[in-house]
């Protein structure tokens, strides 16, 4: 059993001519703890408190351009999401379940609603009446015209035969053949003809016109009843619910056989073809939106870009919503794996300020206010007050304060409790 190290130690003789003077040694030592006590005074005189450095990040301060920019969270939406909706009361037959695959076009359910039948049917029935009326109209448009040209024509051929009549009394009246009195009734009876000739011709036109409007009259009402049944005609045809797009049944509000209402809605077509991000927008971001700003969205697969392409009027719990259409929609390209309601995250893009003083952002930034800050100069972390402009995610610009290369405390300024000075230990 070996008890301690004794048996194990050997003393070294030293070398010849080698001879330590104690009191040198004594001395030396004692110049270097005082000249280290001097140093660590200097460092700490003024010093509130120290810190160790490996709790603190510093950076410098540099030129550059700042990008204004927003981190925000959203899912991925269709940008095309019909819902669909009963076109009056009925009942349904559903030809789809939810999930399924549709075309456009594709029958989704048939609604069956007897009052849009019966509708439909009575204005056929008035339609073809009034089809009817409209040709007997022209019949009787036909005769009446005829009737009136036949008067015209007798009431002419009576005024040609006066016209001859009194021609042949002028040949023979001058010779004292005929009596005067003869010859004046012949030219009165001409008279007469012409008169009753020229009131048929008028009133064969008029009969004309009359037999027109009254045969437009009617045509009119057959168009309106014509535009009656092609309107009942629509409503029925709309009781077939076809898809508007190529998409996917995304939650059927009905079951099969279910007697709705009239704008009740029936199901909701999801077009996975065009897809957007949904953003939530904290408020404080708003007024400085705009449609059209760029926005980086981060994919599984990596960055994908778009522009802002809706922003909602309304702020829900302190949040406005907007919507991100991807730079390749207008090409018909997106971004691949996409699905919908996926969560992402998004960079907006807000403002580039080009040659500026800024600082990486840290908890400095919400810890001092953005009024201060605190400047590290040969081991000393001293608060001056500054001034901050534009933020982004990464970074933030100084406006006055600081100047470039100077070293500053971003991240660990919490333990200093507003200290003047503090030391930092290296």
């Amino acid at each position: 059993m070996i008890r301690d190290t004794s048996q194990q130690d050997a003393v070294i003789a030293p070398a010849a001519g080698f001879k330590i003077k104690r009191g040198a040694l004594w001395i030396g030592a004692g110049a270097v703890l005082l000249a280290a006590c001097a140093a660590l005074f200097s460092t700490w005189r003024g010093s509130e408190a120290s810190v160790s450095a490996a709790r603190l990040r510093i950076a410098e301060v540099t030129r550059g351009t700042l990008v204004r920019d927003a981190s925000v969270n959203g899912r991925v939406v269709a940008a095309v999401s019909p819902t669909l909706y009963a076109k009056a009361p009925s009942t349904v037959n559903l030809k789809v379940a939810a999930g399924d695959t549709v075309r456009k076009d594709q029958v989704l359910a048939v609604l069956e609603s007897p009052d849009l039948s019966d509708a439909l049917k009575r204005e056929v029935s008035t339609y073809e009446q009034l089809k009817a009326e409209v040709a007997r109209q022209q019949i009787l448009s036909k005769k009446q015209k005829l009737l009136a040209q036949k008067e015209a024509d007798t009431a002419e051929i009576d005024r040609l035969s006066a016209q001859r009549t009194l021609e042949r009394y002028d040949s023979v009246g001058q010779v004292g053949i005929i009596a005067k009195i003869d010859y004046q009734k012949a030219r009165d009876a001409l008279q007469s003809s012409e008169i009753r000739a020229r009131h048929a011709a008028q009133a064969a036109t008029l009969e004309g016109d009359d037999v027109r409007l009254a045969l437009k009259t009617k045509e009119n009402e057959m168009e309106r009843a014509r535009l009656s049944m092609e309107e009942a005609k629509r409503r029925v045809d709309e009781l077939t619910v076809r898809a508007p797009v190529d998409g996917f049944i995304g939650t059927l509000n009905v079951q099969d056989r279910m007697v709705v209402a009239a704008n009740a809605p029936l199901m909701t077509l999801v077009d996975l073809s065009k897809l957007e991000v949904e953003l939530e927008v904290p408020e404080t971001y708003v007024s400085d939106l705009g449609l059209g700003m760029n926005a980086e969205v981060q994919l599984p697969s990596g960055t994908a870009t778009g522009k802002l392409s809706a922003l909602s009027p309304e702020v829900v719990k302190n949040m406005v919503l907007a919507r991100v259409r991807f730079d390749g929609d207008q090409r018909g390209q997106q971004p691949k794996g996409l699905r919908q309601s996926q969560r992402l995250t998004a960079r907006l893009l807000i403002e580039e300020k080009p040659n500026v003083l800024m600082l990486p952002r840290g908890p400095f930034l919400e810890n001092e206010g953005g009024r201060h800050a605190y400047l590290v100069r040969d081991g000393i972390a001293t608060r001056v007050p500054i001034q901050v402009g534009a933020t982004s995610i990464s970074a933030v610009e100084i406006t006055s304060g600081l100047k470039q290369g100077d070293k500053v405390v971003v991240a660990g300024t919490d333990a200093f409790n507003n200290a003047s000075r503090i030391s930092i230990n290296q």
